[in-house]
């Protein structure tokens, strides 16, 4: 289009030096995940790194909570502060609606992260991507990385009845990383030819305390008869870990935060799976470059994941 060098606009031209700014708005769905803390530290590292004598960029960062509605409000904040694009890593990965509306409403594209919108919302408008790693490749990851453990180890086998006895920990219900995690990681490892019973799946919030209160419940109702406890984040794998102690129990977390990967190497837990922050937070920052400058984008970017083990 003939607007091509005004790049739809959003490099708003302020100042007698005619110096571009670009605002960009970054909410999360906490400050009390590690790993999200982690990826918005790239996020902003990454953003910073694209400002030059022409443009400058401000990024402003802040948290919904844990409450879709405080959210939501954040959003609209930013929205009346002046925001030329949103990154957001929702509460309630069902209930964008409020914020498509927003943005849409004042065209400002959406970068949704590491949370994965329901599809048909992300079909609402053009202007809404998805940047984060494909849910179910990840479950995959998991539970082949699992299974080679349990194939390479028969000890994980305590009882020698042939079959492993596991645990789940579940980030939580509805979220589609945990469902996916959850599903692909036990189908793979039936796959790989592990016979697999079923003890007790748990939701612990993606949070260690949780894990960790969760896991002592389940080791005083099972006792020895836990094998495997896989856990749909390393935060809630390492709640598990202090709470089983000495105890012989295979452990398989997701992230690869400093924590768990130091837990691997210390033989603690088996593995976990690398969420990779700063790829994902450089694929944002490209994707909203690409955007900015009226390129055209897929609406979903995946990003790549790798496995840690010992």
């Amino acid at each position: 289009g003939e607007c091509g060098a005004c790049a739809v606009g959003v490099f708003r031209q302020v100042g007698p030096d005619r110096e571009k700014t670009l605002r960009v708005g970054v909410i999360t769905y906490t400050q009390d995940d590690p790993f999200i803390n982690g990826l918005t530290d790239e996020l902003k590292a990454q953003l910073k790194a694209m400002e030059n004598k022409e443009r400058r960029i401000i990024v402003s960062i802040k948290s919904g909570n844990d409450d879709q509605q405080e959210q939501n409000e954040k959003v609209e904040e930013m929205i009346d502060a002046g925001c030329d694009v949103l990154c957001i890593n929702l509460v309630d990965r069902t209930a964008p609606s409020r914020i498509i509306r927003m943005a849409r409403n004042e065209d400002i594209p959406v970068i949704f992260f590491n949370r994965e919108p329901v599809r048909e919302d992300l079909m609402q408008w053009e202007k809404l991507y998805y940047v984060g790693c494909d849910a179910e490749q990840s479950g995959i990851m998991q539970g082949e990385i699992a299974a080679e453990y349990i194939n390479s180890h028969p000890e994980v086998d305590k009882n020698k009845d042939g079959k492993i006895q596991y645990v789940l920990l579940e980030g939580e219900a509805g979220h589609q990383d945990a469902i996916s995690r959850t599903e692909y990681s036990v189908k793979t490892l039936m796959k790989k030819d592990v016979i697999l019973e079923k003890l007790s799946y748990q939701l612990a919030d993606w949070n260690r305390g949780q894990a960790e209160n969760r896991m002592n419940r389940l080791i005083s109702q099972y006792g020895k008869k836990i094998e495997l406890v896989m856990s749909n984040n390393d935060e809630m794998a390492l709640g598990a870990v202090e709470a089983i102690g000495s105890r012989k129990i295979v452990v398989v977390g997701f992230d690869a935060t400093d924590d768990a990967q130091a837990a691997v190497k210390a033989g603690k837990m088996a593995a976990t799976v690398a969420q990779k922050p700063d790829l994902m937070g450089a694929t944002a920052v490209e994707t909203a470059q690409k955007i900015l400058n009226g390129e055209t984008v897929d609406k979903e970017i995946p990003v790549e994941v790798e496995l840690i083990t010992k």
